[in-house]
């Protein structure tokens, strides 16, 4: 942890709202475009940006400094983005004849031209077990077992909804995502 972090955490410790805007003002973006990415709209993301930063100064005296404090906020507001998501019901289905063995393979690259606007929107169209563990995997780099941790599902369920998360993107990135290119 840096020095400016450590003083910054102990200031809002104390209660100082300087300090509590600051570091709020420093990560804000980050941690929103991370929840855009999970929500399935703007107003869903901004509810779990509030609710990430109520438990960001909620639990701050349980940082230790072992690492960056940017990091920890991360892992707090994904934490609780998913809990956002386990509240509302997220759902998961299963592919009836297993996971195909090579599920990374079955998507083939990303268009060249892509628009990070449009692309997140169409994430953000997704069904919520899709977009969730595919951020989690493509996005964060979650291992399926990880992802089974986080969302209390079995690692083959975690490599469905990716399989299926991936073909639902296929279907849709020529005709949403490539940008007109010049003639």
């Amino acid at each position: 942890m840096t020095e400016q972090d450590r003083i910054l955490q102990q200031q809002c410790l104390r209660g100082n709202p300087e300090a509590q805007r600051a570091l709020y003002e420093r990560f804000k973006v980050d941690m929103f475009r991370l929840c855009l990415r999970y929500a399935h709209g703007r107003e869903e993301a901004e509810d779990m940006l509030q609710d990430g930063f109520i438990t960001v100064f909620r639990d701050l005296e349980k940082f230790r400094g072992e690492g960056p404090l940017g990091g920890w906020i991360r892992m707090v507001v994904l934490r609780t983005a998913l809990q956002y998501l386990r509240k509302r019901k997220l759902s998961f289905t299963s592919l009836d004849n297993g996971v195909p063995e090579n599920v990374a393979g079955t998507f083939t690259a990303w268009p060249d031209h892509l628009d990070a606007e449009r692309l997140t929107r169409l994430i953000q169209e997704m069904p919520a077990g899709y977009r969730t563990v595919f951020n989690l995997f493509a996005i964060e780099g979650y291992s399926h077992e990880e992802i089974g941790q986080l969302l209390g599902i079995h690692e083959s369920t975690s490599k469905t909804q990716l399989f299926k998360a991936r073909a639902w993107l296929q279907q849709r990135l020529p005709a949403s995502l490539v940008k007109n290119q010049p003639s």
